[in-house]
């Protein structure tokens, strides 16, 4: 049982860059799956989930309007679609699972990130 982020590189501020969530060993369908970043020197922060509705979103404040969340369950993967992204954007991103099962926790933060995640730099 496998989450494995991809997906991270270095892109100039206002760029964009798009994260994948691929699962393995079981079926995201049926999960909440979300994103979390740390950057050096910081605390953890939750991003975004999304539920096994896709009516079931949630973002962080931070990246409200600029980060879209989506899943394709035919591919058993989540996406993290990153716009106008900005330097304190920088961090490595981490697969999460939700505490609630199939629904996104009421507290963002209480996301429970997955492996080794994906650096992303935001630099020009």
């Amino acid at each position: 049982v496998q989450l494995q982020a991809s997906g991270g590189g270095l892109v100039q501020p206002g760029g964009s860059l798009r994260l994948s969530c691929a699962g393995s060993g079981f079926s995201l369908e049926y999960y909440a799956i979300g994103w979390t970043r740390q950057a050096p020197g910081k605390e953890r922060e939750a991003v975004s989930c999304i539920g096994s509705s896709v009516l079931n979103k949630v973002y962080a404040d931070s990246v409200k309007g600029r980060f879209t969340i989506s899943r394709d369950d035919a591919k058993n993967t989540v996406y993290l679609q990153m716009n106008d992204m900005q330097v304190e954007d920088t961090a490595v991103y981490y697969c999460a699972t939700s505490p609630e099962g199939s629904w996104c926790p009421k507290a963002l933060n209480d996301l429970n990130p997955w492996g080794q995640g994906t650096q992303v730099t935001v630099s020009s």
